[in-house]
Formats: structure tokens, C-alpha cells, sequence
């Protein structure tokens, strides 16, 4: 049974965000994530509070949370390799861990950051290296390094660029891969030999079709194979719903007694 998760950072813009989980808990979901849900690196403790408590009331598995990545409508996708605000990204660590703890999330997204003019891309490399590890240092849970489209100046677009990062971290044990099919897809990768190819590092998966980054079923891509490869590959995660969908209707193509799934 496939173990659905639904994106509340991207789905259910038309409430607020505290009232997300709970919209989902209504359409039959057990399980959500999200991006990171604060402008700034260090919020409130009373609004990590809330956070937590509308997660809890509603009732529904946190599976997914992402470090501060900057300011992602204006065009930034990670402070990891930015140098310059990696102590933004370090403050931000304890709070991303803490949340972690109290929700029982045990998998968070390091967005690698945008090329930075004036930096050599080795440096930017070099210091995505020391961050990555020490999210990882950091958190009771996995770290996800994630190839992402429609950013000119990010640097990871297909599966095999986050796997070589991954590899060059050695011996750190609790780093994997978010395989988002629509970025793979999007960028050109071929997914099904990515899937193949780098089944074994795959430690989160996302799902949106394209063109478009719809719901699955308003695009072309084969969206159902491509996941029933990963789990006959050993993959046994969650399946991240991270598409666009306004107004009624966004999950009519799953039938609702599937929504729910399985627990971990």
C-alpha cells in the first residue's frame, strides 16, 4: 500500500497555514509536510508552538520538514552552499531538530542554494559539504538532498548530481535522496534508470505532473509506474504530494480510501 504524504506548503493555499493539517485529516490523509513555514531562520517560540499544536490537533503524522532556505518566492533555494549565511543556517538547525522531536519527524530537506555570484562554485561546494554535515550532526532524523527545476542557478538538477555530493560526505550515515519525479522529469533526467540506478539512496520521494506540476493525471508523465518501480526497488517511504491545485477537487484522481495508507 502506497504511503501518501500531502505538501501543506504548496497544497491548500487558499487557508492559512495553520489550518492545513487539518484540511488534510478531512480529505482522508494521515500524514503531511511541509517547507519551512517561517520567513526567517529563528521564529517565535510562540509560533513554533502553534505550529505544533495545529499538527497535533489535526491529528496528522508530520513526515517532512525543510531547513530555512531564504526567501523562496523571491528566488532562493537554500542557504547550504551560500556562504556568507551559513549562520542562519546553523541557528536554524536546534529549531528544525526541536520540532523534529516533538512531532516525530524524522526526515528534513536541505535545499543545496543557488549559485552565488563572484563565488567560485568549488568554494560554494566545499561549504555545502561542512553544512550538510552538520544538519546532520544536528537532527534525529535524515537528511535530504534534493535536485530541483525551474531555478537557473541551482546546481543539482539530476539524481546522479545529488548522489555525488552524497557521496563525497563518506562516512556520514544519515543523508539520502529526495527523488521529486516532476524536477527529475522537468530537468531530463531519465527517471526510470535514475530509479534503477540510485534506488538504494533514495530516502524521500515527491510527485507532481508535468507539464505543469499538476496533480497526477493532468500531465504526461507515468507517474504510477515510476512509483511502483521505486517500491519493487526497496524504497518503502512515504510519497510526497508537492503538486499545485486550486480550488475544490485537488485530490479527486486518488479514491479516499487509498489517502490514508499505511503508518511507518
Amino acid at each position: 500500500m502506497i504511503r501518501w504524504t500531502v505538501n501543506c506548503s504548496i497544497l491548500y493555499t487558499d487557508l492559512p497555514l495553520l489550518e492545513r493539517p487539518a484540511a488534510a485529516a478531512a480529505d482522508g490523509f494521515a500524514a503531511v509536510e511541509f517547507w519551512w513555514p517561517w520567513p526567517v531562520a529563528i521564529p517565535a517560540d510562540r509560533d513554533v508552538d502553534a505550529f505544533v499544536r495545529a499538527v497535533e490537533s489535526a491529528g496528522v503524522r508530520l513526515t517532512g520538514l525543510n531547513f530555512f532556505a531564504g526567501d523562496m518566492p523571491g528566488g532562493d533555494r537554500g542557504l547550504v552552499s551560500w556562504p556568507g549565511r551559513s549562520r542562519e543556517l546553523l541557528d536554524n538547525i536546534p529549531v528544525v531538530a526541536a520540532i523534529g522531536q516533538r512531532l516525530g519527524c524524522r526526515a528534513f530537506n536541505a535545499l543545496y542554494g543557488n549559485r552565488v555570484d563572484g563565488v567560485e562554485a568549488t568554494e560554494q561546494d566545499e561549504l555545502a559539504l561542512e553544512m550538510l554535515a552538520a544538519c546532520a550532526r544536528g537532527v534525529d532524523g535524515t537528511v535530504l538532498l534534493e535536485p530541483v527545476s525551474g531555478a537557473p542557478r541551482y546546481p543539482l538538477l539530476t539524481a546522479a548530481d545529488a548522489v555525488a555530493v552524497l557521496d563525497r560526505l563518506g562516512d556520514v550515515p544519515n543523508v539520502g535522496l529526495l527523488a521529486d519525479l516532476y524536477h527529475l522529469a522537468t530537468n531530463g533526467d531519465d527517471v526510470p534508470a535514475a530509479i534503477d540506478r540510485h534506488a538504494a539512496r533514495v530516502a524521500h520521494v515527491q510527485i507532481a505532473d508535468a507539464p505543469g506540476r499538476g496533480a497526477p493525471g493532468t500531465g504526461e508523465l507515468p507517474i504510477r509506474p515510476w512509483i511502483d518501480r521505486l517500491y519493487a526497488a526497496g524504497y518503502d517511504g512515504y510519497i510526497g504530494l508537492e503538486y499545485r491545485s486550486e480550488g475544490p477537487g485537488a485530490f479527486d484522481w486518488l479514491p479516499r480510501e487509498e489517502r490514508a495508507g499505511g503508518s511507518l
